[in-house]
């Protein structure tokens, strides 16, 4: 078998929220992504997002639940999920404006870091942490 058969091509980030129909608004409008697909059910919906698809399902399904356990939720705003999506943008103040206008709940001001980057954060609709920055220099 060829080599690079076997180099896998990273396809999905699944986020497991509350309400999927809500959540894939929410991301379209506070980040600038476009759904690419809500199915009917509003079980299962999908952003373009260059490469990597950024995919909502619920917190709790028997398909998965059953299969692989069910997802455990942060129980305050002094916990964060074990995940944080990370938005590169060109204007990091514009886009942490945008978020923050249709939403998102700050956390901290965009600021230049020393590793060479703008950082700021903010939390989406429920509770995930999201970073929004700038390419590293």
């Amino acid at each position: 078998m060829a080599a690079n058969m076997m180099r896998p091509a990273f396809a999905y980030t699944v986020v497991y929220v509350k309400d999927v129909a809500k959540s894939v608004e929410f991301y379209s409008r506070a980040f600038g992504h476009n759904v690419r697909r809500l199915d009917e059910s509003h079980r299962w919906g999908e952003l373009e997002s260059g490469q990597t698809t950024i995919a909502f399902t619920p917190l709790h399904q028997h398909e998965t639940d059953d299969l692989t356990g069910k997802v455990q939720a942060t129980q305050s705003a002094r916990e964060r999920a074990p995940i944080e999506v990370c938005f590169c943008y060109p204007d990091v103040d514009a886009a942490f404006k945008r978020a923050v206008e249709n939403g998102a709940v700050t956390v901290s001001e965009p600021e230049d870091k020393e590793w060479g980057q703008k950082v700021g954060y903010v939390r989406d609709i429920d509770g995930i942490v999201v970073r929004i920055g700038s390419h590293v220099k």
